[in-house]
């Protein structure tokens, strides 16, 4: 060991405002936010997820190192038994966390809550990948550190994570005690105010394995009831003086390397750790051969060193952010919100997993780690026009799982496929059959996702290896559950949609219609593919019975409110009494029994506007407008899916300074903490939400026929926005002015071209030159949608 001559780049001076929109910074040590923090300071990569916990462990809201889909089950209990409900849920737990070191400074500990904290920073630095940290902190014996630290989970190796570490004394000769290490079953605090809070187990993994050997450890550890296996392994390299001294000690749920000395100022010590996780069933792979992997791994890290993660980094990122970069001109706030929201798209998923991606990613353990609907309508929407690989593996995913849906759908009588409302190994965790059972729109979610992709990449090779079985059993759901009443009208009855403030509705519109779009997908498909179809046991009558039921599915309408009804009757209960619900009742379902919420007029997120979001063709543009109207006097926004897809259907009608606040609002959720839960996790489908409401909104992007269709139009706050998608084997760019919009292919050869919709006017957009169009002028669209009475997005359309 040796006195280091170089150091890290500490976290960035603030510079310019260019510079600054790259960066997310808190410079205090806020403890009444430390949850929240750690949410946003968290770090993946689809496989490996690190909460931006401090390096020292302590103060922390929730400690997490999460390998995706690693989880244990836990039994469900039900204070009256029924038939079909589920029997155990799945909860996400953590790994062994190879991203602690603690600091002794003569023999007082690290504490940003003791002592005097002269500095404090962290910096997420969204095109390097890193999170940097500056602390200098005087001790209570007044001993004055500066602590450095630079963390990462690498994006193109999987299984790799590393942090690096220094230490200096500034006024005096100190005893330094580092101590890396490597901890299973850390103490995870229970959130018990809020029904959404995660289950929390306590000592969860069960130790098979733990070794040290010089520098390097490994623990191993397994479930008890899920079957499954978890290995980490960490590898060191210590620079400093000759006089520093290293120890490593285990126990069954610790590998610990200490690290000693006494340096003096102008010396530093520096730590740098590379972890590498792995997750295997504990019927395959034995636990000595994962320790040896892991181990590999991690050694593998340290050999290229640090700096080369740095740069591999770098690289990946630069190359993700070529496609999923928006330029948003005149609100620098929201244009850094945005970045900030794709980062954490960017690092959600990968393109070689067979994982997907739960609604907190791998940022937090809120909704127990669960795999949503969220994911199909929201996150992967966004990933397959910037990184439809990704979108691929979430969709093989699905398909791994269809076994476990077939037999959920036997369990319920029902035909084809049931995917499940909330899960993390494929079978339905929702202990509320109401609004998780009966939810049943998740299996339409997922052949829209899968219709999307293939029109999108024109990926006949997923097609036909999975795309289309997972077309025909959701057909075959809906062709089965659903009956023809005596007026020819096809009707789905006893199904909850995505307004968790009803439930057990009739005719749920977004549910019948985008039924009917898997039906239709479903026949198109098999009839495109017959062989294939045929191999599934497809049959032609089977085909046009999928397309009788998607042409006679029912819409309810209200023909004297002029309006659709978001489910069969709801224009005829109860209105909600708003007068009398005050600042402090919401949400909603903390403050007012479900038997009051199910009858009335009040809705907690978008479901009938959802509906026109996804299937713009279904409704004319006056229907658009009067069902805005109509339902935005009735949406609460209780949940963090609502604000997009109003914006979007707002933007389309023209009601722009609404739409950019409903947007501001999306892409705001996790940065300003507005529904108070981003402490469990970030809202990913809120952030993809965030892109969602510019391209589709201020974009008018529509894609529901296989095309890609813009009708742009800018809100007054939008100078230029400017946004990619991939569009089979090319990058379209897209950039709007209030003046004009340009569509090119920037990367494609001369002859290279796409052909799309500018407001009605078929364009073909070619690698030789740019497509040129003006803006035309939107017509007045009236006055605004009330809003329920305090409900109204924060105004900054305004300036």
């Amino acid at each position: 060991m040796h006195t280091s001559s170089t150091t890290d780049q500490p976290p960035p001076a603030a510079g310019t405002a260019d510079e600054e929109i790259w960066r997310i910074r808190r410079t205090a040590a806020d403890l009444e936010r430390l949850g929240e923090t750690e949410s946003i300071f968290a770090l993946g990569n689809g496989w490996v997820g690190w909460r931006g916990v401090l390096d020292e462990g302590a103060p922390c809201g929730m400690p997490g190192s999460y390998v995706n889909g690693f989880h244990e089950r836990r039994e469900l209990s039900y204070p009256e038994e029924g038939y079909a409900f589920p029997r155990d849920s799945d909860t996400i737990v953590s790994a062994p966390n190879a991203a602690l070191i603690r600091l002794w400074v003569d023999d007082e500990p690290l504490d940003i809550r003791t002592g005097t904290l002269r500095g404090h920073e962290r910096v997420l630095d969204l095109r390097a990948g890193v999170l940097r940290r500056e602390t200098e902190w005087i001790s209570p014996a007044g001993r004055r550190v500066r602590i450095r630290s630079t963390r990462l989970v690498s994006l193109p190796r999987r299984p790799v994570a590393a942090v690096r570490y220094e230490v200096e004394p500034l006024d005096a000769a100190v005893e330094l005690r580092v101590c890396s290490d490597l901890l299973a079953n850390e103490r995870v605090p229970e959130r018990s105010d809020d029904p959404r809070a995660a289950s929390v187990l306590t000592d969860p993994l069960i130790a098979e394995t733990y070794r040290v050997a010089g520098l390097d450890g490994v623990l191993v550890h397994r479930t008890e009831r899920s079957g499954q296996r978890v290995a980490v392994a960490v590898s060191h390299l210590v620079d400093a003086p000759d006089t520093v001294t290293t120890t490593g000690d285990r126990t069954p749920d610790r590998v610990r390397l200490t690290v000693t000395g006494r340096l003096h100022p102008g010396e530093r010590l520096r730590l740098t750790k590379f972890a590498a996780y792995e997750c295997a069933s504990v019927d395959g792979t034995p636990p000595g051969e994962l320790a040896d992997l892991v181990a590999a791994e991690a050694d593998a890290a340290r050999s290229d060193g640090f700096e080369a993660l740095l740069a591999d980094q770098r690289a990946t990122l630069d190359a993700a952010w070529q496609a999923a970069d928006v330029l948003l001109d005149g609100d620098p706030e929201l244009q850094q919100a945005v970045r900030f929201a794709m980062f954490h798209l960017i690092q959600a998923g990968r393109p070689d997993s067979d994982r997907t991606i739960p609604a907190k990613g791998l940022t937090g353990n809120g909704y127990d780690g669960h795999v949503l609907w969220d994911t199909e309508s929201y996150v992967l929407p966004v990933l397959t026009y910037l990184a439809p690989a990704v979108t691929r593996s979430a969709l093989r995913w699905r398909h791994a799982h269809l076994s476990e849906a077939r037999e959920r759908a036997a369990e319920l009588r029902l035909s084809g496929a049931t995917f499940p409302w909330r899960t993390i190994g494929g079978r339905e965790c929702s202990g509320y059959w109401p609004a998780g059972t009966a939810a049943l729109h998740v299996n339409a979610d997922i052949a829209d996702a899968v219709l999307r992709y293939v029109a999108a990449t024109d990926d006949q090779q997923f097609l036909a290896e999975a795309g289309l079985e997972l077309l025909v059993e959701t057909a075959r759901l809906w062709h089965g559950f659903g009956h023809w009443s005596d007026d020819g009208a096809f009707h789905l009855h006893g199904v909850t949609g995505p307004d968790e403030y009803a439930a057990l509705v009739n005719d749920n519109v977004f549910t019948n219609l985008m039924a009917r779009r898997n039906l239709r997908g479903a026949a198109d498909a098999a009839e495109r593919h017959p062989e294939l179809a045929g191999r599934l046991g497809v049959d032609p009558a089977e085909v046009a019975g999928w397309r009788a039921a998607a042409d006679g599915v029912f819409v309810p309408y209200d023909r004297e409110r002029e309006v659709h009804q978001q489910a069969a009757g709801f224009t005829e209960q109860p209105e909600w009494d708003f007068a009398n619900t005050g600042e402090d009742d919401y949400p909603l379902l903390l403050h007012y029994p479900y038997l009051e919420l199910y009858r009335r007029q009040v809705v907690k997120q978008a479901d009938l506007v959802l509906a026109m979001q996804h299937c713009p063709g279904e409704f004319t543009a006056d229907e658009k407008a009067r069902n805005l109207a109509y339902y935005e006097a009735r949406t609460v926004r209780d949940s963090s899916l609502s604000a997009a897809p109003q914006a979007v259907l707002a933007a389309e009608v023209g009601h722009l300074d609404l739409a950019y606040d409903l947007f501001a609002e999306s892409v705001l959720q996790d940065l300003e903490d507005l529904g108070d839960k981003t402490a469990d996790g970030l809202h990913l489908a809120s952030l993809a939400g965030a892109w969602l409401a510019l391209v589709q909104g201020f974009g008018g992007l529509r894609d529901d026929r296989g095309v890609l269709s813009f009708d742009p139009r800018l809100p007054r706050r939008i100078d230029r926005l400017a946004f990619n998608l991939r569009w089979r084997e090319h990058r379209l760019r897209v950039t709007l002015t209030p003046a004009e919009a340009r569509y090119e292919l920037p990367d494609a050869a001369p002859d290279a071209a796409v052909d799309l919709w500018h407001h009605g006017e078929q364009v073909r957009v070619t690698g030789a030159e740019p497509v040129v169009r003006p803006m035309p002028p939107l017509p007045d669209p009236g006055p605004e949608p009330h809003s329920p009475p305090g409900r109204r997005p924060a105004r900054r359309s305004a300036g």
